[in-house]
């Protein structure tokens, strides 16, 4: 019963945000279509180059101008090319329904492949080996990935802690889950509703969860922001900690197994995330550049320091 409510909230949360707040949050339905696991064959998945492309109108009309650009990278097809334009506004971090005439996107040179084709992560991490389940969020490019035994087996798209709240950098673990939570930071008569989380700061109540998705850069009070489709993957796949008579001392009791390991890692950009580079005449997809292995991070709090210690005894 609890799992039906959380879901019909949810519904409801996500009609709101793609109708009345349409212009400024990512309508998170339609990111369904194209966002999802890595295909086990990442070593056959091409290469991606990409291009600019200029919305043009000769009435200089924008709505004109976006019809024109979905028909051209549709190849002729509007309908195709308006399900293109998807991935196309998750590259760029904007709005579709925002751009006008004159304005420069980025595009694929290759459409229609496995989503895992466009990843900004590596397909492969030799310092994830080791790792069941590996967890990464990079703050410059506000996004995040998850790894099985080095292999990437998805990656997305996160809004991190604003200025004033910054998600902090280190590693961590997951711990508890909720599948759904008031925010303590709410304000008097506006609960701020979260679903699908899964904490990994305990100390200070930070976790990964779905909500409204604008499409800018760091927007929240700590904590990260994912898409539904997202939240809800990382929700069942992620291992959380396991509690036993002995072992780290927690607020929430003895913790003798922590849960898969997170790195955040990066820079938090002042704005929107700068993902391709501007030299030359063509973009070039931003790498993300790795810790030669996991516990290169420092620990991000007490439990990863304890557990370091157990480690290296």
């Amino acid at each position: 019963m609890i799992r039906i409510f959380c879901l019909l909230l949810l519904v409801a949360g996500l009609f709101k945000a793609t109708t009345v707040d349409a212009q400024f949050y990512l309508n998170q339905g339609e990111l369904a279509e194209i966002m999802h696991e890595c295909t086990p064959e990442l070593e056959r998945l091409p290469s991606v180059g990409y291009d600019y492309k200029v919305l043009y109108s000769s009435r200089n009309n924008s709505v004109l101008a976006r019809a024109t650009f979905y028909k051209v990278i549709g190849e002729g097809d509007t309908k195709k090319g308006r399900s293109r334009a998807l991935l196309v506004a998750l590259l760029n971090r904007k709005l579709m329904d925002q751009m006008s005439v004159g304005d420069t996107l980025v595009v694929p040179d290759k459409w229609d492949l496995d989503f895992c084709a466009y990843s900004p992560f590596p397909r492969f991490y030799a310092g994830g080996l080791a790792f069941d389940k590996l967890f990464i969020i990079d703050k410059s490019i506000q996004a995040w990935a998850a790894y099985e035994s080095g292999r990437l087996a998805r990656w997305g798209i996160v809004n991190t802690g604003d200025a004033q709240h910054r998600t902090p950098n280190g590693r961590f673990n997951f711990n508890w889950k909720s599948e759904y939570r008031v925010s303590s930071h709410s304000p008097p008569g506006e609960p701020w509703e979260m679903y699908w989380l899964f904490n990994f700061v305990e100390e200070r109540g930070i976790h990964v969860h779905q909500y409204p998705f604008p499409s800018g850069g760091p927007m929240s009070h700590g904590c990260v922001r994912l898409v539904d489709e997202d939240a809800i993957w990382i929700y069942n796949w992620a291992d959380g900690w396991k509690k036993g008579a002995s072992g780290f001392k927690s607020s929430m009791g003895t913790i003798s197994q922590p849960g898969t390991t997170v790195l955040v890692v990066g820079n938090d950009p002042p704005g929107s995330p700068t993902t391709f580079s501007k030299k030359g005449r063509t973009p070039e997809l931003l790498p993300v550049q790795l810790p030669g292995h996991p516990f290169d991070i420092a620990p991000g709090g007490a439990q990863q320091k304890y557990f370091d210690r157990i480690r290296r005894m």
